[in-house]
């Protein structure tokens, strides 16, 4: 067992959820479901992409907010459009790269594309792919990487 595993609580869709999370991430798989009263499932165990979850059935007193996310950090374009398809389902897009799942539950679906060029030492190609970012639910890797190699314009004042 890793040492520190994402604990998640939902009110009766444990298993529902590790299901669906198991069918959208390719590198996973079930580790373990504990059985409860009468039938239903009191928790499970999953890894998605190698990083092992808990997820408890414990009642409807506590819901998932945007103040914890899972980033998923995606190598390509089809990697996001994929994953984004499939999380928002049911669920709601935000902002920047954000959405909610069907439970509620908040992710970051982020192109490495993004962090390479937020961190270019140019600040005026990081500033503009920040400003493109900023106009986005889904990231787009094509529109960022024309922000990114927009010459830069100077205004008037800073002639």
């Amino acid at each position: 067992m890793q040492k520190i595993t994402p604990f998640l609580w939902f009110d009766n869709q444990a298993e529902e959820a590790m299901n669906f999370y198991v069918s959208i991430f390719k590198n996973s798989k079930i580790l373990s479901v504990t059985p409860g009263p009468n039938g239903t499932v009191m928790s499970v165990t999953f890894q998605l992409e190698g990083q092992e979850f808990m997820a408890l059935n414990a009642g409807p007193q506590f819901k998932f907010t945007e103040a914890i996310s899972f980033f998923v950090d995606c190598e390509s374009q089809a990697e996001v459009d994929e994953l984004w398809e499939k999380l928002t389902e049911g669920g709601e897009e935000s902002r920047c790269g954000w959405l909610k799942d069907k439970y509620g539950l908040s992710w970051q679906i982020i192109p490495t594309a993004l962090g390479e060029m937020l961190n270019d030492k140019d600040p005026e190609k990081s500033k503009r792919v920040m400003e493109a970012m900023l106009q986005m639910n889904k990231i787009d890797i094509k529109t960022l990487k024309q922000a990114y190699e927009q010459q830069y314009r100077s205004s008037p004042r800073r002639m």
